[in-house]
């Protein structure tokens, strides 16, 4: 157990609680039609990115192109589907519906506000649920130490594990995030099942939801559901619809914007993979054998479970994707990310005051960080019961 979380009292750790609570009373109160035009204008960034790309990407293949749509699609996700999900904009006046959790992607909405690999409804309970109320858990659908367990036991040679990690950086939104929300998704259904039925074959159908293996073998029908709620409607519009759009201009145009497609996609992999897998991975970072018992808990695991990058201007957040923010939004992930850039000292300085290890980083040292958790070069922190509390 580290010496400076030993330090960490009860009543320091009641004071920590009570300031930080006093702190969301103060940023829920001053949320307003500023942070929906702030949304506004991070959403327009990513248009303006994905428009630039596709208005340059039939003249001939080529990074530049790539580059701009994949950052289109980057910010679809990170920053717009994220926040909005998490109900941060839904008790501000005026706001449309759209951009209300409850309307945001549900239903038809899905094909215009946001139609990535996973399924709105799927990646809500995996990473608004399972992720943030068990972030360094065994529950945790995220935690790179437990996932990568068969990798940083093997023994493989180490270039050998880095060329499969580079694997799974180059397609992780398909090979991790696509199976996995859904089939938390299902799993979740069958939980409910099994409690209104008792005599429901409840252990052979969770046998069937299986993993990444759904994506190549869609022999029953939770695999089926994959292909058709995730895979096929993906592939359907980001490289079939689109590129078949600049055919009229001739088929190098076609095949221009397909192979900058097929580039941009391996593009936002690595993007979103170095941001977003590197916020809760490190041998400086914690993990957990058991729930948290209360409030107080909850509060200091979300800060030393998570790492925020440099922040910045809105250029450098941006392209961060609002994630270098981490320990704020695990703190409040129910608050406008413009919050997240006005109170992050304040948060800072709290921590700091009570003594809670408050990790700021580069992302690139983040990244290297949670590779040597991947492949087995170093071990997260672990506590397993939290006795101060």
């Amino acid at each position: 157990m580290s010496t400076q979380v030993e330090e960490i009292v009860l009543d320091k750790l009641s004071l920590f609680t009570q300031e930080i609570n006093e702190l969301r009373k103060e940023i829920k109160s001053s949320i307003g039609i500023k942070d929906y035009k702030h949304l506004l204008k991070i959403e327009w960034w990513g248009r303006i990115c994905a428009i630039l790309g596709y208005a340059t990407a039939w003249i001939i293949p080529n990074p530049i192109s790539a580059f701009f749509i994949s950052t289109g699609n980057f910010a679809r996700w990170t920053m717009i589907t994220h926040h909005i999900s998490h109900r941060a904009y839904d008790t501000i006046e005026g706001v449309p519906n759209r951009y209300k959790s409850k309307f945001y992607a549900s239903g038809f909405r899905r094909y215009f506000d946001w139609l990535d690999w996973m399924h709105p409804k799927a990646w809500d309970y995996e990473h608004n649920f399972l992720h943030h109320y068990h972030t360094g858990e065994i529950k945790d659908p995220d935690l790179v130490e437990y996932n990568l367990e068969f990798l940083r036991k093997s023994r493989l040679p180490l270039f050998i594990k880095y060329i499969i990690i580079l694997f799974f950086v180059l397609t992780w939104k398909y090979t991790y995030y696509t199976p996995n929300t859904l089939m938390e998704l299902q799993r979740k259904r069958l939980k409910e099942e099994h409690r209104k039925n008792p005599d429901f074959p409840y252990e052979s159908e969770m046998g069937k939801v299986a993993h990444i293996w759904n994506l190549f073998f869609p022999v029953h029908k939770y695999a089926v559901e994959v292909w058709i709620k995730c895979v096929l409607p993906y592939i359907i519009l980001r490289f079939g619809f689109i590129p078949l759009l600049f055919l009229p201009l001739g088929e190098s145009a076609y095949f221009a914007v397909l192979i900058n497609s097929l580039i941009a996609e391996c593009m936002a992999n690595v993007h979103s993979f170095i941001i977003i897998a590197s916020n809760h991975a490190g041998e400086d970072l914690y993990r957990f054998d058991e729930k948290f018992k209360n409030k107080q808990e909850f509060y200091l695991r979300q800060v030393i479970t998570s790492c925020n990058y440099k922040t910045g201007n809105d250029v450098l957040n941006f392209m961060q994707g609002y994630l270098n923010f981490q320990i704020e939004h695990h703190l409040f992930p129910d608050v406008p990310m413009l919050k997240y850039k006005e109170y992050q000292p304040r948060v800072k300085a709290i921590c700091e005051k009570y003594n809670i290890p408050y990790k700021q980083e580069s992302f690139s040292k983040r990244l290297r960080k949670m590779l040597d958790i991947a492949v087995g070069k170093s071990s997260m922190k672990r506590v397993k019961t939290m006795e101060w509390v």
